[in-house]
């Protein structure tokens, strides 16, 4: 059985990250983008991020260009605009594709596992979010609409679970 653990990506700077490190630890994974107008929710990320990371939940952004050409900036301007304007300290990932034949295929398998709206196995927009267990299976597909406070009853129950 595949888990989110199976996979690897490169971090911001370029480093090879294999998503086992967060082994037993649930995860929120989120597409982001800069200049989009969900990108004030990295703000409630970085809340999320900094209220329940003590508790094991580790926040992973991915930014994406892939919808309206809202991230356009190379990954070293994207960190620095996360950092400068939303005091981003959760890890941030090089920017990939999210659809398409050239989507990572952590996005792949994440849009199978939790499918949107009618089934549909593409992301819609920026900021769509996913929630991983402990046991590295998908719980739940949030929309970019779902604000990361909204999602802070299904983190609390999740580490409850512990």
């Amino acid at each position: 059985m595949t888990t989110v653990y199976d996979f690897e990506a490169l971090s911001i700077t370029g480093k090879p990250v294999a998503l086992k490190q967060y082994k037993g630890q649930p995860l929120l994974i989120v597409n982001t983008a800069s200049a989009c107008g969900f990108t004030p929710q990295f703000a409630g990320l970085e809340e999320l991020h900094t209220t329940y990371g003590k508790r094991g939940l580790v926040v992973l952004g991915f930014p994406c260009n892939q919808f309206g050409g809202q991230d356009k900036g190379e990954n070293d301007t994207i960190a620095e605009f996360c950092q400068i304007n939303y005091g981003v300290t959760f890890p941030m990932m090089a920017k990939i594709d999210v659809n398409g034949s050239d989507a990572h295929p952590l996005y792949q398998w994440l849009a199978s596992e939790a499918p949107g709206l009618l089934g549909s196995k593409s992301i819609k927009w920026n900021f769509t979010k996913f929630l991983v267990g402990r046991d590295g299976q998908v719980i739940k597909r949030y929309a970019p609409t779902d604000t990361p406070q909204s999602m802070a009853k299904d983190i609390e129950a999740l580490l409850a679970d512990a």
